[in-house]
């Protein structure tokens, strides 16, 4: 039993020491070479034992991780390789060693740690169902239920016998006696006492200058932002006013008449007439109290903008650079220099030239999103087919590439055996070998004795020196401490020191003439503050003069923007029909060629499919697809006529500005 035993632990071993990067191979050499001592049965049973558990490492670790997660909580995490070897040799070498000396392998091992786990892992319930689930993923089916589950539940009864022994053996057991162990006293230590401290001076507490107060004005808010506020308030005042006004009075800007009627200045009708026609339209223009009319925004006169010297000076010079070139066009139009209206007239085609062409790149645009659709779906159909022919090729070489794999898995196990063998047969002759190093090692082990027992004489040697070293300092330093010190120096202030420097002075004389350089130094700031209080008065009178020209030429650029305005809209055509350019027309052929193309290889598709109650859908996906580009139309044309109304509401704005 305990030949086994040490054979168990040290499999164990071997496995907690293996590491995530090593490979098996490498783990059979540095075992092997590391059992040389021992004979040759016991390395050939670790040995097997130990490529066992390598090779079978997944379906080991999904039985123990699952017995910790159900049975095992409370087992420790050290005995996990403990377990593992118990599975393996309970899973695939029960047979060949025999129920009894298996049942000797389990009583050599801790008792109430066995009898859980086999509980566990012959329990027919969990063989049947989750055991045999998760080794058919890592082997064939049949493969698992013939030659691993169907072996371990023909031993059932034998294993569930054993399990009644350990627990018998288990209750019966007595509990050992503890042995009282000797208490370690401890000894107080042998020190020196140490002296006491003296109490140094209080440091003297440094004066600390007073922080100046942090003003009140950062706690308010600015001036400017109460004025905004007020005016914010004041026009929304205003505006709720007006709209009160506007949905309670008659509309008063003009005396209403039809479009047919003339009108009756400069005509000969009568007041009857009159009378009746003003009647007409009283009943015809009823107040418009139910509809809600268009809220106006007034500027407000004063609105405080704080401008810096930068920005005024800036606007000063565009506009002086501006009124420079319109007092040269003048002096050119007087010279008699030509008039720019054919250039204006040329400039007029250019731009709506400019604008068909605009147009017609729109609709480029749109048929150009609409022909990558089409080319979209043609080519979605072309990965269609592809993947399915990759699909058959990729079959076939999985067939292929399982056959190979067997083939090779038949192999490595043939190579495997073969190696077995001839490390077993290198081992016989192994025990001259032992001798020699055992004795090489016993040689090496007298000298490095030797050696280390001079050092250690060496350095007691050294350490004594360094003691006899360090009493001396102290001793040296405790008589520098009982020296007295003079702690005071006489100073005097009045006195050179004689040094034979240049410009040399006593302490006084330089206080005096720091004092004198301190006056001058503060007349003089005196002075250059004077003399930037006289600069900024007349810098802020300069720019003073620069805001007053700027009002005016902002005023006269408002009015000559108003009436440009009203020239514009006037002016304005309504946008005329969109032109019929080549590259459209060659867009729209190509979509229409390639939505025949996806028609025409549409069925194909249907037809191949393995779910055919879904090919009805061709149908309803055209009428989705023509809803679609017929809501993208009505949206552009919503876009352009929104962007044609905010341009006639930003000129009526521009136009109340002016006015």
């Amino acid at each position: 039993m305990a030949y086994y035993g040490k054979c168990i632990e040290t499999v164990i071993e071997q496995l907690d020491q293996l590491k995530p990067g090593d490979s098996p191979e490498q783990v059979l050499e540095a075992a092997s070479a590391s059992l040389q001592t021992l004979s040759s049965q016991k390395q050939a049973f670790i040995l097997e034992v130990l490529s066992g558990c390598l090779e079978y490492h997944r379906l080991l670790t999904t039985v123990v991780d699952a017995f910790y997660v159900r049975d095992g909580r409370l087992c420790l995490w050290a005995d996990y390789n403990l377990f593992k070897v118990i599975c393996y040799l309970a899973t695939f070498q029960l047979g060949e060693l025999g129920f009894q000396l298996f049942c000797d392998i389990v009583k050599s091992q801790p008792l109430d740690k066995m009898c859980k786990f086999l509980r566990f892992f012959f329990s027919p319930l969990n063989l049947s169902s989750w055991v045999k689930d998760e080794w058919s993923l890592v082997y064939e089916a049949a493969y698992v239920k013939e030659n691993w589950i169907a072996p371990l539940m023909r031993w059932q009864p034998e294993v569930q016998e054993l399990i009644k022994q350990l627990e018998a053996v288990l209750a019966n057991q007595s509990p050992l006696l503890k042995t009282k162990a000797k208490v370690t006293e401890p000894k107080e230590f042998n020190l020196t006492t140490p002296r006491s401290r003296a109490i140094p001076m209080p440091e003297p507490v440094p004066a600390v200058a007073k922080p100046r107060p942090v003003p009140r004005s950062t706690y308010q808010q600015p001036k400017e932002q109460h004025l905004l506020d007020k005016t914010k308030r004041h026009n929304r005042r205003r505006a709720e006013e007006l709209l009160l006004r506007a949905n309670v009075e008659e509309m008063q800007c003009a005396v209403p008449r039809s479009r047919r009627e003339p009108p009756t200045q400069g005509t000969g009708a009568s007041p009857r007439l009159l009378q009746g026609s003003k009647k007409n339209l009283q009943l015809r223009f009823m107040p418009r109290i139910l509809k809600t009319p268009k809220l106006t925004f007034y500027r407000p006169n004063n609105i405080p903008v704080k401008l810096n010297t930068a920005a005024i000076l800036r606007e000063g010079a565009l506009y002086q650079r501006q009124v420079e070139r319109e007092l040269q066009r003048v002096d050119r139009l007087v010279d008699g220099a030509g008039d720019f209206s054919e250039f204006l007239e040329w400039q007029k085609k250019m731009q709506a030239r400019d604008r068909e062409e605009q147009l017609a790149a729109g609709e480029c645009r749109r048929l150009l999103g609409k022909l990558s659709h089409e080319e979209a779906a043609l080519a979605r159909q072309h990965l269609v087919r592809g993947n399915k022919q990759k699909a058959d090729q990729k079959k076939e070489e999985m067939t292929e590439l399982m056959q190979q794999c067997a083939e090779r898995r038949l192999q490595e196990e043939r190579s495997m055996r073969e190696l077995v063998e001839q490390v077993t047969e290198a081992q016989k002759n192994v025990k001259v070998a032992q001798t020699r190093l055992l004795k090489g090692r016993q040689q090496i082990v007298q000298e490095v004795i030797e050696e280390s027992r001079e050092l250690l004489q060496r350095s007691a040697e050294a350490a004594k020196e360094e003691q006899r070293r360090r009493c001396e300092l102290i001793s040296q330093l405790r008589a520098l401490e009982t020296q007295p010190m003079r702690k005071g120096k006489l100073v005097d202030l009045t006195q050179i020191p004689g040094y034979g420097l240049e410009g040399e002075m006593s302490v006084v004389e330089l206080r005096e003439r720091l004092a004198l350089l301190k006056d001058a130094q503060r007349r003089a700031e005196e002075d250059k503050r004077d003399q930037i209080i006289q600069d900024k008065r007349s810098k802020s009178q300069e720019l003073q003069n620069v805001v007053e020209q700027i009002s005016l030429c902002r005023a006269a650029m408002g009015r000559s923007a108003a009436l440009r305005w009203e020239e514009k809209k006037a002016g304005a055509a309504a946008p005329g029909l969109r032109s019929q350019d080549e590259r459209v027309l060659a867009l729209q052929r190509r979509i229409e060629e390639t939505a025949a193309e996806r028609r025409r290889q549409a069925p194909l598709l249907q037809v191949s499919a393995p779910r055919t109650p879904r090919a009805p859908r061709a149908q309803p996906r055209a009428q989705l697809e023509a809803q679609h580009w017929l809501e993208l139309e009505q949206s552009r044309e919503r876009s352009l006529h929104a962007r044609h109304r905010r341009g006639s509401a930003c000129g009526r704005a521009r136009d109340l500005e002016a006015a």
